[in-house]
């Protein structure tokens, strides 16, 4: 009975660290909404990802924490909480190391063809990007390591999350499916990367 007291204490410590991590990143991107909303008059909008432009490539580590409105954070605060969690589940390092690769990539394709099928400048906000790079994440470390609690978080994402790959394709006008769809192949590049170099998420 007692060698099972420091596994409990260790995970009871693991869980309470990631629902801290997630709290902060969570009172982060409202208050970064809040602070543009109140005193720049959504202005840091501007900040996000402009396409082939070299003022827009600050966008690339800017645009996941900005969003055009509060009904468009909320619509992202969920899943991105959702599936951060379920990231997180290998370890917090791995959703750090994920994060970092997705919103890289998926910004960088997004900026260096983001806008080509619409005529005129866009710019790129939001989180979404990430969003679809966690669920490519999830189900890419699914089919690569092709363990069963691995594959039953694939299963469970692509059940659940399903309905999303329609936002992979230019079918909303106003909505950054590049980001949608940049951020998608990230996170199956992330899952191969973190499965390629186990010391990128090892503690040692």
């Amino acid at each position: 009975m007692s060698s099972d007291r420091p596994l409990l204490t260790e995970l009871k410590s693991a869980t309470t660290a990631r629902f801290q991590l997630l709290g902060c990143l969570l009172i982060s991107l409202w208050a970064i909404e809040i602070i543009d909303f109140l005193v720049f008059g959504g202005r840091l909008n501007q900040y996000g990802i402009r396409p082939r432009s070299l003022s827009g490539l600050w966008g690339i580590g800017l645009a996941p924490f900005l969003h055009g409105d509060f009904k468009h954070l909320m619509a992202n605060s969920i899943p991105l909480l959702t599936l951060s969690w379920w990231v997180m589940l290998q370890s917090i390092r791995t959703w750090v190391m994920a994060s970092v690769i997705i919103a890289f990539l998926g910004g960088a394709g997004t900026w260096l063809l983001g806008g080509l099928l619409v005529a005129g400048s866009s710019v790129h906000i939001g989180a979404s990007g990430v969003i679809f790079g966690y669920v490519g994440f999830l189900l890419g470390r699914g089919y690569y390591e092709r363990t069963m609690g691995a594959i039953a978080v694939a299963l469970f994402i692509l059940v659940t999350y399903g309905a999303m790959f329609w936002g992979l394709f230019p079918t909303q006008p106003g909505i950054s499916w590049e980001s949608h769809l940049f951020g998608f192949i990230s996170g199956i590049i992330a899952a191969y990367v973190l499965k390629s170099n186990p010391d990128m998420i090892s503690d040692r």
